[in-house]
């Protein structure tokens, strides 16, 4: 009995490992790889031509570059990540958004990105907060 146990909690812990290492893999992707995956879903709503969607990859792999080094910064120095500098990376990022696409264009991403938000959990976590401490 008692092996059928040890058997049985082995295969358990088998499981839980290997569903742990499936659901980190959707974080670790580079920068690059997640600007490309914006890129191409924000493509079909915006109707991006080649140029802006040039000039939006870029813009998210500088904004998912600097994520990673305030994570990393923080990490290294045992504190949470600041809040308003995320804050201050997205506010960056949409400014260069907005220069090169046209207003309708900025209002469509504007309202992705909302749906997007609330698709995550309605951005906790993300710097979007309810003003409470």
């Amino acid at each position: 009995m008692k092996r059928i146990m040890l058997a049985l909690a082995c295969l358990f812990a088998s499981y839980v490992g290997v569903q742990a290492q499936d659901q980190g893999d959707h974080q670790r992707r580079t920068p690059e790889e997640r600007a490309k995956m914006t890129v191409e879903k924000l493509s079909p709503d915006l109707a991006l031509k080649d140029d802006q969607k040039t000039k939006l990859n870029d813009a998210y792999t500088e904004f998912y570059k600097a994520m990673e080094k305030l994570r990393a910064d923080a990490k290294a120095t045992g504190n949470r990540p600041d809040r308003d500098a995320f804050k201050k990376l997205g506010d960056d990022r949409d400014t260069k958004v907005k220069g090169f696409l046209t207003d309708d264009q900025f209002k469509k991403y504007n309202e992705k990105m909302e749906e997007m938000k609330k698709q995550r959990g309605g951005g906790r976590g993300h710097g979007g907060g309810n003003g409470k401490k």
